[in-house]
């Protein structure tokens, strides 16, 4: 029986937490002996054979990933996915060889080239043209295999015109396009990436979906790390789900999206309040609401608020909304500047509330989620997962109530004309001869 090119068994990464009160240091004398009984423990496990890690106190400790298991076949493209918090990226690091695990081990039988963050891999000092080079050394290539495949990752990255610069002067989305063009451009047979490709552009995006598709139709292994239910629909044959560090379910793709996506319902209403983003965006409301006093309703106008705030000056803004069905697939986007000439428009420093309206008789009865795409065109993403409502619509307009057993998402109440043009008798095919 063939091996799986990764098997994970008993993974646990665990953290030391830092909390309020707790000395930071306590002297030398207090060093040496911290210092002897980590060696001591450390060497105690090698020779048990098991991963070396601190002794923590129980209530010091954070457990980021806790006893996963499983195993991914060569050839298969698989998604991992979760809400923020679940480990997603600490697994994709202990598998990329990027940090140790504390407990359990992670085998991979073969090359593994990845893309977690942007720049990870990268010398700042170095030309683009010798960290492909980099890349490809430490990937075990020998310089005639790069020099093979060179053409290509350039061709692929878009950045021809700047190969001779040294990349601390490229842009995020420069840096992402060369990053991901060597990491599966240089033949490994795994590729792990994480869900760094929302920097790029729309165009970029695709062409990176694409590759990945013809990696794993080429017989290599992905693993993919995204927040996009429809991405890992497309691509992914299976998928992982992870909550809280530990697995919750795994097998295809479509029966663990839609245990994700219930689990995400379940935990949300039809409002969010927080304050979440980074040091340009930060997202503070979203809620779904009716303009009438007749609840959510099939004949509703829908109302969708969002309060966001800008923390600098930002040119080409991006605040959309998202709306997915209950299996996880996003079936419309609105972004606010789409009827804004320019397009990619400035932003001054501020809080700022903006509305959208969804007109009566659009959406059939069921549940769906509202997600917002935050960020600024061609730069960043913020994952703004923790922040999806969800909202169920009641049919009571009619639409739909005769053939509830179609399965539709958009069911509009189009106008119909109904004219007689002719009796029982008279023959269908003559008719439309001579009547339109």
């Amino acid at each position: 029986m063939t091996k799986p090119i990764i098997s994970v068994e008993n993974l646990g990464k665990r953290y030391r937490v830092k909390r309020p009160g707790m000395r930071e240091g306590g002297g030398l004398r207090h060093a040496i002996e911290a210092g002897a009984a980590s060696l001591w423990n450390g060497l105690s496990r090698i020779v048990q054979g098991r991963a070396p890690y601190d002794r923590i106190a129980p209530e010091d400790e954070f457990w980021a990933l806790k006893d996963i298991n499983f195993e991914v076949q060569a050839g298969e493209c698989v998604g991992i996915i979760g809400r923020n918090g679940a480990g997603k990226s600490t697994l994709l690091k202990i598998l990329s060889r990027i940090t140790e695990p504390s407990t359990g081990r992670a085998v991979l039988r073969g090359r593994v080239g990845s893309l977690l963050e942007v720049g990870t891999g990268f010398h700042p000092e170095l030309t683009g043209w010798e960290n492909i080079f980099l890349n490809g050394a430490i990937l075990g290539m020998r310089r005639h295999e790069i020099n093979k495949r060179m053409d290509e990752i350039v061709a692929f990255a878009e950045v021809d015109d700047f190969l001779d610069t040294p990349v601390k002067h490229y842009s995020s989305g420069m840096y992402m396009r060369l990053a991901f063009a060597v990491a599966a451009h240089l033949d490994p047979e795994i590729l792990i990436v994480d869900e760094v490709l929302a920097v790029g552009d729309v165009q970029f995006q695709k062409k990176c979906l694409g590759k990945m598709s013809e990696v794993a139709k080429d017989g290599r292994t992905v693993l993919f790390v995204s927040h996009n239910m429809d991405v890992i629909s497309a691509i992914c044959q299976k998928a992982i789900m992870l909550e809280k560090g530990m697995v919750v379910s795994e097998g295809q793709k479509h029966d663990v999206i839609e245990k994700y996506m219930a689990t995400v319902s379940s935990s949300q209403k039809n409002s969010w309040t927080g304050n979440i983003g980074d040091q340009y965006l930060r997202l503070h409301h979203i809620s779904v609401l009716p303009l009438s006093g007749n609840g959510l309703r099939t004949d509703s106008e829908l109302r969708v608020k969002i309060i966001i705030g800008v923390e600098v000056n930002v040119l080409g803004l991006i605040c959309a909304v998202e709306i997915f069905n209950k299996s996880g697939t996003r079936f419309l986007f609105s972004n606010y500047d789409d009827m804004l000439l320019p397009p990619v428009t400035s932003v001054e420093s501020g809080i700022y509330s903006l509305e959208m309206r969804i007109p009566p008789n659009i959406f059939a009865a069921g549940f769906y989620s509202i997600g917002i795409d935050l960020g600024i065109h061609n730069q960043r993403r913020i994952a703004l997962d923790a922040a999806r409502i969800d909202f169920q619509l009641e049919n009571v307009s009619g639409i739909g109530r005769r053939y509830p057993r179609h399965d539709n998402v958009v069911r509009p109440c189009w106008e119909w004309n109904v004219l007689k043009i002719s009796d029982a008798n008279e023959s269908a095919p003559d008719l439309l001869k001579c009547k339109s």
